[in-house]
């Protein structure tokens, strides 16, 4: 187990040769890469035509933590996983896994175990040899009484041919490089049990191959082709292949997408179970930010190759860092309002007017007289009597999930264009299409932005 530092990673994809220059070109990175000076990246950048897919990424992943990497595709959280698996070259930065910089170790060398979206299982291997093909590529077991001895030691082959018991013996006790180990134990793969080529480094793949098998409850899976399985099976068996390896990080590339929603939600868990269980550093990526809440002992949010914020799931919810995560992270997302803020606590729109708890006069004192956007989200709007400070709206859309109901309603007198709002409200409450409501707002929840559409943070927490 180990923990993953990521210090300024940059990463570009140059254009091919003939294609015209991208229309966007992304800032430089923060230290320039392989040595060279800002000015040289600057001028690679425009000779290449490079466009820039990951810039200033500055994480480190505590040992044994679970981490969540979440944003909309093509944001880069793929391509980040990648670098540090090393599948992909870095443009800049260093990558360290626990105290070792391994920005020029290739893969197999990093030791890390990763789960790919589409699974990745050999078609022609059983769930067995799946298992066991990345363990036999490694050092494990111990050699230390020779490569190994056939599984029958008295009647064997061996015996009947033209080498002596003793030449017999002392070729069993020979170190064989791994090759040659895995193509004995290929080659005698289809015999009988007892004709078969077993070393001690392969009784301890068969041991670790099925502690995994148990572990997983892949057992009975284990003789069967990827072809015999369900999609949740498969899973499991891509992670199985992962733990089997004992890495010190394990890397996982949106490995639900391909599930129904209730397998993917039973499986999340189990994945977060077995991650408790082993302790192993877990970085994982997705689209989903349910997953993302439910999963992660931190959650970094990306947008456009850069981070936006990293903490926990509810700090995110409930303080995000700007509009963006504010508006990613919740389901339905988060509503916005553009209001006039005039000091000290009035907050003036067409449609309402709203004096704001007296936690904000400090925080909003340099802002007087400017726009800000209100957020919301759909969970803290209620239905209400009307007031000035409420909302006057008009019901477009009724979801009724029996648990809740979702209502996307309309402000009243509001331009055609304007986007609807989401609002969450009690389940037995009947509500019709059409209907006009007044829907009252929690001061306590209300999130403000900057221009920038930074958040504006209170001097104390809410």
């Amino acid at each position: 187990m180990a923990q993953v530092v990521l210090e300024n990673i940059y990463k570009s994809f140059s254009g091919r040769k003939g294609e015209p220059a991208p229309t966007t070109v992304a800032a430089e990175p923060l230290v320039a890469p392989l040595g060279k000076s800002d000015v040289a990246v600057k001028d690679l950048a425009r000779r290449s035509h490079a466009t820039s897919v990951l810039r200033a990424i500055n994480l480190t992943i505590k040992d044994g933590e679970f981490m969540v990497l979440v944003g909309p595709s093509g944001c880069g959280k793929s391509t980040l996983l990648r670098l540090i698996a090393g599948l992909e070259e870095l443009t800049g930065g260093n990558v360290y896994v626990g105290d070792r910089l391994v920005n020029d170790l290739p893969p197999k060398e990093r030791d890390i175990a990763m789960v790919f979206q589409n699974y990745a299982l050999y078609p022609h291997m059983t769930v067995y040899e799946n298992l066991a093909f990345g363990l036999r590529r490694t050092k494990l077991g111990s050699r230390e009484s020779g490569v190994g001895s056939w599984e029958e030691h008295q009647q064997t082959p061996i015996q009947n041919s033209k080498l002596s018991s003793e030449a017999a013996q002392r070729a069993t006790q020979n170190s064989l490089p791994i090759w040659a180990e895995n193509l004995l134990i290929e080659t005698t793969r289809k015999l009988p049990k007892g004709l078969r080529f077993r070393s001690t480094r392969e009784r301890a793949i068969d041991q670790q191959v099925r502690a995994v098998a148990q572990i997983l409850q892949i057992e009975p899976l284990l003789n069967r082709l990827p072809r015999q399985l369900s999609g949740g099976q498969k899973q499991r068996v891509a992670l199985g292949r992962a733990m089997a390896r004992n890495p010190q990080v394990f890397l996982m590339d949106e490995p639900l997408s391909n599930l129904d929603a209730k397998l993917r939600a039973e499986t999340r868990s189990q994945i977060v179970k077995l991650q408790r269980q082993l302790g192993t550093t877990t970085i994982y990526v997705t689209h989903d930010q349910t997953e993302a809440m439910t999963m992660g002992d931190r959650i970094a949010v990306m947008n456009a190759g850069q981070i936006q914020q990293i903490a926990s799931p509810l700090e995110l919810y409930n303080h995000p860092a700007n509009r963006f995560v504010a508006e990613f992270i919740g389901s339905p997302p988060m509503n916005f309002l553009p209001v006039q803020f005039k000091a000290p606590l009035l907050l003036t729109h067409s449609q309402f007017r709203l004096t704001l708890p007296e936690v904000w006069a400090t925080a909003l004192k340099p802002y007087d007289g400017q726009t800000l956007t209100l957020g919301i989200r759909p969970e803290h709007l209620n239905v209400s009597a009307a007031a000035p400070k409420n909302l006057a709206v008009q019901v477009e859309l009724v979801e009724a999930l029996g648990s809740e109901t979702y209502l996307a309603v309309s402000l009243v007198d509001a331009s055609p264009d304007a986007p609807l709002l989401q609002a969450r409200i009690e389940p037995d409450r009947p509500v019709h299409l059409g209907e006009p409501l007044w829907l009252s707002m929690a001061p306590d929840k209300i999130h403000l932005f900057d221009h920038d559409e930074r958040a504006i943070v209170l001097n104390e927490v809410r």
